[in-house]
């Protein structure tokens, strides 16, 4: 395994400042482990020693020595036949090249996703979801809000409470005034960064209102004040960045949180599902008929009722 995978993967419970340190290191890995702890700890926004005592945690007897095998595991990839071979691969005959070539940039992306924040970070977005004592609001931007939609839709399913703002208008930031400590803003952000998107977070973020923020490695602004962030690379072979990996990360979301929340969720999508049946929401297929049950209850050819014509001409 390697340092990054330890690191994205680790058990072991950090503080908010080592968090901040583990996140620093993916976010820019491994370029930001090769620098000074002093240049990590002010990137991470932390004390040199907060470098030190996670290293300790790790496993390391300092930051020398994380350093050091940082460097080894850089060293022999470079280095590694395996990696030349894949780097030299020619394209598989055939391939079509703009659209296959696009969907393996994707699949790229999604494994970098997968240890682009630690494990942990899924945990605690699951905790800040499911416990908000008051709203959750979600928000995003022009692209990037209806990923938000999605997990408003799946959040309505395990949990009341739940508001998606859609496209933001200057009508919105009245609800600022009644929003609290007791509220969450789930804010989805990607470059480019937009400027009324990051304005609400802050002012929520004013009112003291907790951020759960999703946005790229660049991170947007919305990072100095999110209390957690959840990173997805959005590189694509594409002049646009893709939001493949930012849906993925929502619904592996939403998994743990249906996994998490249990029978008390099952309860509340059987109440939501006999709603929708009851107002016919969706075009479900009926249950296909036992032939025998049909046959046995159909009734006989003489014991249909005639039409009120018939009985008409019968009358004497």
């Amino acid at each position: 395994m390697s340092i990054r995978e330890d690191l994205a993967n680790t058990s072991l419970v950090l503080t908010s400042a080592e968090s901040k340190i583990v996140q620093a290191l993916l976010d820019d890995y491994p370029m930001s482990g090769l620098g000074t702890a002093t240049r990590l700890a002010s990137r991470a926004g932390v004390s040199d020693p907060t470098v030190t005592r996670l290293m300790i945690k790790l496993g390391y007897s300092g930051f020398a020595e994380f350093q050091s095998k940082l460097l080894a595991e850089v060293e022999a990839r470079l280095l590694s036949p395996l990696l030349m071979l894949e780097v030299k691969r020619p394209p598989p005959s055939g391939e079509v090249a703009p659209a296959l070539a696009y969907f393996h940039s994707i699949a790229d992306s999604l494994e970098r996703t997968k240890t682009a924040v630690p494990s942990q970070s899924y945990v605690r977005a699951v905790q800040m979801l499911l416990e908000c004592k008051g709203q959750v609001y979600l928000l995003g931007g022009r692209f990037s809000r209806h990923v938000a939609s999605m997990l408003a839709a799946h959040l309505i399913q395990l949990r009341p409470g739940i508001r998606d703002l859609g496209a933001l208008t200057p009508a919105d930031f009245d609800l600022l005034i009644d929003m609290g400590k007791r509220d969450l803003l789930v804010v989805f952000d990607y470059r480019r960064y937009q400027s009324d998107v990051v304005d609400f977070a802050q002012q929520a973020h004013r009112h003291g209102v907790e951020i759960l923020l999703f946005t790229d490695p660049s991170h947007s602004p919305i990072a100095d004040i999110a209390t957690l962030t959840m990173v997805a690379t959005t590189d694509a072979l594409s002049p646009f960045d893709t939001l493949t990996t930012a849906v993925a990360q929502v619904e592996a979301i939403c998994a743990h949180a249906l996994e998490s929340r249990g029978q008390p969720a099952r309860r509340r999508i059987e109440e939501i599902e006999a709603i929708r049946r009851a107002n016919a929401v969706t075009l479900d297929i009926p249950e296909t008929p036992d032939p025998a049950a049909a046959s046995d209850s159909a009734a006989p050819i003489s014991a249909k009722p005639r039409s009120a014509k018939a009985r008409k001409k019968s009358t004497p």
